[in-house]
């Protein structure tokens, strides 16, 4: 695949915002896939090319996390189980089912979450001090990690907000441990994911390397923006994020 000057910036460009976005939020794929497909790639390569950025964007966003100590250690192996099951299923599925019903799910869920976070603020902003649950002792949020993975491991686009969705609103974390947790689901299922995608043959490295390195720079001062940001501010990024998601997945 030959790229122009101008092909190789619109990768570094739109990588480095969208891994601003998928680290603090979610939706970036909605940038980045119909840009490689723009590009020529199609869908299918697409889809499984955009993980190799989702990758070393969530690699450089966890140890940014960790590094500020907005990381839940203890935490990570519970939540990471179901996430990297679902992940594993998503990917294998993406090989033999059509994505006909996974849009239509996905916005509805991300317009879901919208609404909750207009109305019902403290669903997904818990108070400070609010007691988090574990996996183990909520076992609809441990399905629903699953579910994230699947999605996940399936076509990416949006999975940010279920995952917040099952962390904040389920697991009841506030929304810079939640952002944290989140971007290592992300690592674990799309590890799993870019490892099937590859054996599939689905994966072009030129785009994928130069839409990573836009995208670690993203994650990498998006961090530094989160961790400072007060919950509130988070959380109506986050909504805004979820109608620009939403009008996305209408257009593409």
């Amino acid at each position: 695949m030959e790229l122009s000057t101008g092909s190789i910036l619109l990768l570094i460009v739109t990588g480095f915002v969208a891994g601003g976005i998928n680290t603090v939020a979610g939706g970036g794929s909605n940038l980045t896939l119909p840009v490689l497909m723009i590009l020529g790639l199609p869908a299918d390569i697409a889809n499984g090319t955009n993980r190799i950025a989702i990758l070393l964007q969530s690699a450089v966003g966890v140890a940014g996390y960790d590094r500020h100590d907005s990381l839940d250690r203890p935490a990570v192996i519970p939540i990471l189980i179901p996430s990297i099951f679902g992940g594993i299923c998503g990917a294998l599925a993406v090989a033999l089912t059509p994505n006909l019903y996974l849009k239509p799910l996905s916005l509805i869920t991300i317009l879901t979450m919208s609404l909750i976070i207009l109305i019902r603020p403290d669903v997904m902003a818990p108070a400070p001090g609010t007691p988090t649950l574990s996996p183990r002792e909520h076992r609809g949020a441990w399905w629903g990690l699953f579910v994230a993975g699947v999605y996940g491991g399936f076509v990416q686009a949006g999975v940010g907000f279920i995952l917040l969705a099952v962390l904040a609103g389920g697991l009841r974390y506030d929304l810079g441990r939640a952002n944290a947790l989140k971007t290592a689901c992300a690592l674990a299922f799309t590890g799993v994911a870019v490892i099937i995608f590859i054996a599939l043959d689905q994966v072009w490295w030129v785009p994928g390397l130069l839409l990573a390195v836009g995208s670690m720079a993203g994650a990498h001062l998006a961090v530094k923006i989160a961790v400072k940001a007060s919950q509130n501010s988070i959380k109506w990024f986050l909504f805004l994020m979820t109608l620009c998601a939403v009008v996305a997945g209408f257009l593409y």
